[in-house]
């Protein structure tokens, strides 16, 4: 009922860029309700975390370990959102998630995920 693809990811060198986009597909009456969409990664032995998070107002937040590298921004009436990397490092190396969540928590979807290699 809805569907959410990465896309942009690749290989890269340390201090190079990349642009992750995600996109909403579905029901347009469940793709309405979706407050916020995050991105997420997941590097080999780590956990899943959250890397940034925007609201449908606009509201951003960041992980420490990339702020002021990332940007997160949305376009509500496309239904995308987009993850600017730049500056990017071998610690960026992860696969990315795009995850949506639906007002008051109901429900949550996930993308299938990018990959974003950055040699040294």
């Amino acid at each position: 009922q809805v569907q959410l693809v990465e896309s942009g990811g690749g290989l890269v060198q340390a201090g190079g860029s990349l642009r992750l986009s995600c996109a909403v597909s579905g029901t347009t009456f469940l793709i309405n309700r979706i407050d916020v969409i995050g991105w997420y990664r997941q590097a080999p032995g780590k956990q899943r975390e959250l890397v940034a998070d925007i609201s449908s107002g606009g509201s951003t937040n960041y992980a420490d370990s990339v702020k002021g590298r990332f940007t997160i921004s949305r376009d509500n009436a496309k239904n995308t959102v987009s993850l600017q990397m730049n500056n990017l490092k071998p610690e960026d190396t992860a696969l990315y998630y795009c995850k949506a969540v639906a007002r008051l928590g109901i429900s949550n979807y996930w993308g299938q995920g990018t990959q974003v290699t950055v040699s040294s």
